[in-house]
């Protein structure tokens, strides 16, 4: 009689999770599934990440920072009260544009400030 019980709890445990995989696997399969909706601030809108990225690594931004401030190079980003905006922010990566003679042209200005504001900066977004 207790195999009987045994066997009866542990079929339903089964469907229970036959039916708990089902919700995930739905869930996971669902439009825009794995990607957290984040807002962002309007300067950094329709920004081109994979832009961002590729010319970060393609002028050596990580290179120079660590160089300019030791460790990993991220000691870089928000030093104290200078970069407290998104359009400070597109600022500085313009300054250092110029000062490196990069000829960055401003959409790729976006992309990259746009790359460090989802890795580092995070600033709310704007209205």
């Amino acid at each position: 009689m207790q195999t009987r019980q045994r066997q009866g709890r542990l079929g339903a445990a089964t469907a229970a999770m036959a039916t708990l995989a089902a919700a995930v696997a739905a869930l996971l399969t669902a439009p825009g599934a794995g990607r957290a909706e984040v807002a962002v601030p309007a300067e950094f809108r329709g920004a081109d990440l994979a832009l961002g990225e590729q010319l970060l690594r393609e002028h050596r931004c990580a290179e120079c920072h660590t160089r300019l401030v030791g460790g990993d190079g991220s000691g870089i980003y928000r030093p104290k009260g200078r970069i407290g905006r998104p359009a400070a922010l597109l600022s500085m990566v313009e300054v250092c544009s110029v000062e490196l003679k990069l000829q960055l042209f401003p959409e790729d200005i976006q992309a990259i400030a746009a790359v460090l504001q989802r890795d580092h900066y995070r600033f709310p977004a704007s209205p």
